[in-house]
């Protein structure tokens, strides 16, 4: 009698598996690490949905340039930082965007979305409707820069009569997007799990080094020609949160409590938490210990990925 089994007639099929990447801002190079440590160990991944920084990142994975925007991440200083931030009182928004667009079509090649070899997309909000928008047609790079705008801080993006901002409002971490572009094995990454909010006394102090406030002397340097009486307050050095501040605790307060939510109706396989809560939402310049997070994190699911994926 044959062995069928020994035989391999009947080999089991690999699962498809989807990645969600969430929002996080800074802490979002966490999701870099995931997915270097995905490749070391050879687990295939064949859809990506992205939300704000995850959307950035997933972007640059689908089209081959992971690493060159690792390089480019653990290369950062507060001056390059500072340097995206193109001021624009007063409008929809305080940052045009301009700069971090020409940044992503300096990495990556202005191409629609439909010819990545990975199926991708970004998550948004239309915010007129409230409702979520996925974007996974048309031009990549339109897609990325409407998911990062984060309310009040970026300008939003107009695609298709929608004006759009960041999906994180919405869907911090969009599982239901990779489950409804086919995934079976859906692999979430979460780098708000462990979200660390200072009290807004200290954020000044301990999160944002002095050579990188944003109300002191880099930003005064941007805004100092422009008459605007209200921006006095804006640069004082009262031991007050800037705008950015107050308006990125708040929103991350908010999609923390999404993401809990969302997570317990639409459960993911295989749930990453990245230790990253103590990166400050501005603090780019430290990639070096979020991608360090993230692969950590990332490996100690890798035999829990490959049970589910049937690797």
């Amino acid at each position: 009698m044959y062995n069928i089994k020994k035989m391999g007639i009947f080999k089991r099929r690999r699962k498809k598996i989807g990645l969600a990447l969430g929002g996080g801002a800074a802490r979002g190079w966490a999701h870099i690490g995931v997915i270097n440590a995905f490749q070391e160990a050879e687990i295939p991944i064949d859809y990506v949905a992205g939300t704000s920084m995850g959307a950035l990142v997933g972007a640059f994975f689908v089209a081959g340039q992971i690493d060159n925007l690792k390089k480019l991440a653990l290369h950062l200083d507060w001056k390059d930082i500072i340097a995206f931030f193109d001021i624009v009182f007063p409008k929809s928004g305080l940052i045009d965007g301009k700069k971090v667009t020409e940044l992503l079509k300096k990495n990556i090649s202005q191409f629609k979305i439909e010819e990545v070899s990975i199926p991708f997309a970004a998550v948004a909000t239309d915010i007129v409707t409230g409702g979520e928008v996925i974007l996974d047609k048309d031009d990549i790079i339109d897609a990325v820069r409407a998911s990062i705008s984060i309310p009040g801080i970026f300008t939003p993006v107009k695609i298709n009569k929608e004006i759009l901002v960041d999906g994180g409002v919405v869907n911090p971490v969009p599982v239901n997007v990779v489950k409804n572009m086919g995934a079976e094995v859906v692999i979430a990454v979460d780098v708000n799990a462990h979200l660390v909010i200072p009290t807004m006394q200290k954020v000044r102090k301990a999160q944002i080094p002095e050579t990188g406030r944003f109300n002191l002397k880099n930003l005064k340097e941007k805004i100092k020609d422009l008459d605007l009486p209200y921006l006095k307050n804006w640069t004082s050095k009262e031991p007050l949160p800037n705008i950015f501040e107050i308006i990125l605790s708040s929103i991350y307060i908010m999609e923390k409590q999404i993401t809990k939510d969302r997570l317990r109706l639409d459960k993911p396989q295989v749930l990453i938490e990245p230790e990253v809560g103590n990166i400050g939402f501005l603090e780019f310049h430290r990639a070096h210990e979020a991608i360090a997070e993230g692969y950590k994190a990332a490996m100690r699911k890798i035999e829990e990925i490959k049970t589910f994926a049937r690797i």
